[in-house]
């Protein structure tokens, strides 16, 4: 009788029990989702594991009763960070799904995660909502303490061999760069030889527009206008873009990298420009022990005119109780002082004398314009015979990458005659430049040029800081010599064309009748460089 009472007492105390009876436990289908990847672009196109994943994943979901709800992965994403977009995707998509998932089957532990301690982390997350991981390669019951252990020794075992991978890699290309080496994708304006027993690197077309762009901004030229000259050749290049390859001492033969450790390489391709260069451009060269493109309107003259005797350039200076500006010349042994005023006004009295007559802008168009077409004429039986020459050493240039590539002509040798070819063909394409005067309007240019030496002064005047570098750099293109013996400029080098429109004008002012041009029938010659002075050459 006793006994039947505590039977019943306990019967009656199970309706205060918590958790589900073993009878109870539906063991209807649970539901999994699938995970794959691979740790490469290369494993991806190639499908060297992810079908192979997929297939060994269904059939333990068919083979343990799981209903299988989704697919994630499929492609490429490194287990060393869990910020991924297909593994983010998959781990929300579980969190939210209406139907509960128990699994996330995956074929082995390291392809859902080699992050070790942030692995352990997200796996004990889902623990809590009910979602276990699942290796199909490696079951483990992560419901017991054991199971969950081995589970996490396997996450730490994972990002551990990630770690050494990791590191025998960085060690690698460190090495390949120690020997002079590029890792990565070729700076703009460079390009790798597919197919090169050794690594090869060459200049292409780009190459020769960023050469350009260094030599404009080591003139003074503003980044916007650099920007526009750039798109004028068919290279659009954003501010930022062009300030790091301003900043990237690989065009000078150079190689910087964060493994290198603060360390500068010689690197083993070909510098697109020569280290001065690349050190005034970024204000580290200065000329003559002065800074050179600090941008005052005030001040246009500076670094651009030297002084005569020492060589040393002109820096500036404001003196501020005054309120004025002053050139000046500080090298040891030398202190000239000019004000801006005396300099300025010297410097638009040369002008001056290479400013024509406006009544000559007519007759001087008429003259050019005979010029342009006697020398369009002249010179185009050269340009088929430089064309022909250019491209029998663009053809020699190929053959030789070719064989350099297929491992026929040793480094040595290819850097030996690559080096002349490529000095062959630049001499080549600067004298096609030099003939090629196609112009989509030459009437118009040349009445513009006219136009324009008639008001050199002026126009010079009107311009910012950066206009009058630009204006001083296409009319002096060696830059002005201050004599401060004879107080005036010395002028090394002219632009071309507008020492000759100002030679002819003074040719006009001598003709009593400058209606005449019998005596200025077709002049022999013009220069090559072009009928732009604007532009800086």
């Amino acid at each position: 009788m006793k006994e039947k009472q505590i039977i019943k007492n306990e019967t009656l105390l199970k309706q205060f029990a918590k958790g589900k009876s073993r009878d109870e436990i539906d063991d209807s289908i649970q539901n999994c989702v699938i995970y794959t990847r691979v740790s490469s672009k290369e494993q991806m196109d190639t499908n060297q594991s992810l079908e192979w994943q997929k297939k060994y994943c269904v059939e333990y979901a068919i083979k343990h009763k799981l209903s299988i709800k989704g697919y994630f992965g499929g492609t490429y994403e490194s287990a060393k960070s869990d910020e991924r977009k297909e593994f983010s995707r998959m781990l929300k998509s579980v969190k939210a799904s209406r139907e509960k998932i128990s699994f996330i089957l995956v074929y082995s532990l390291d392809r859902f995660s080699r992050t070790g301690d942030s692995a352990i982390y997200i796996a004990g997350e889902l623990k809590k909502t009910g979602v276990n991981i699942m290796a199909v390669t490696q079951p483990i019951d992560t419901n017991s303490h054991a199971g969950a252990l081995q589970q996490n020794i396997q996450f730490i075992f994972s990002k551990y061999d990630n770690d050494l991978r990791r590191q025998k890699t960085v060690d690698g290309m460190r090495e390949k760069l120690l020997r002079g080496e590029w890792i990565g994708p070729a700076p703009t304006g460079y390009a790798f030889v597919k197919g090169a027993e050794t690594q090869t690197i060459f200049i292409n077309e780009k190459g020769e527009r960023i050469k350009q762009a260094f030599v404009w901004r080591a003139k003074g030229v503003a980044y916007e206008q650099i920007i526009d000259k750039l798109k004028n050749l068919g290279l659009k290049m954003a501010k930022q873009t062009l300030t790091d390859i301003f900043r990237n001492p690989f065009y000078c033969g150079f190689m910087s990298h964060n493994l290198l450790n603060g360390e500068v390489i010689k690197g083993k391709h070909p510098a697109l420009i020569d280290e001065d260069l690349f050190l005034r451009v970024n204000e580290l060269k200065k000329t003559d022990g002065y800074k050179s493109n600090k941008a005052n309107d005030n001040l246009p003259l500076k670094v651009f005119v030297k002084e005569a005797e020492s060589g040393a350039p002109f820096t500036g200076y404001l003196v501020k109780k005054k309120g004025l500006y002053y050139y000046k010349v500080n090298k040891p042994g030398i202190r000239i002082n000019r004000s801006m005023t005396i300099m300025h006004d010297k410097f638009k009295e040369l002008l001056r004398y290479y400013t024509i007559d406006p009544s000559h802008i007519e007759p001087l168009a008429i003259q050019l314009r005979y010029t342009w077409e006697n020398l369009s004429e002249s010179n185009t039986s050269e340009k088929k015979a430089l064309s022909l020459k250019l491209n029998d050493v663009e053809e020699e240039f190929y053959n030789l990458r070719k064989r350099h590539a297929i491992g026929k002509v040793t480094i040595d040798i290819y850097e030996e005659f690559s080096l002349e070819m490529k000095k062959n063909k630049e001499g080549l394409l600067k004298q096609l430049e030099t003939l090629d005067q196609k112009l989509s309007n030459p009437k118009e240019l040349i009445h513009f040029t006219c136009k324009l030496s008639a008001n050199l002064a002026p126009v010079w005047e009107s311009g910012d800081y950066y206009q009058k570098q630009v204006f001083q750099n296409s009319l002096f293109p060696s830059g002005l010599v201050y004599d401060t013996k004879i107080e005036h400029y010395r002028t090394p080098v002219v632009n071309k064309v507008i020492g000759y429109i100002a030679d002819l004008s003074k040719g006009l002012g001598e003709i009593k009748k400058p209606d005449s041009l019998n005596l200025l029938e077709k002049s022999g010659s013009v220069p090559g460089i072009g009928l732009e002075p604007i532009q800086s050459q």
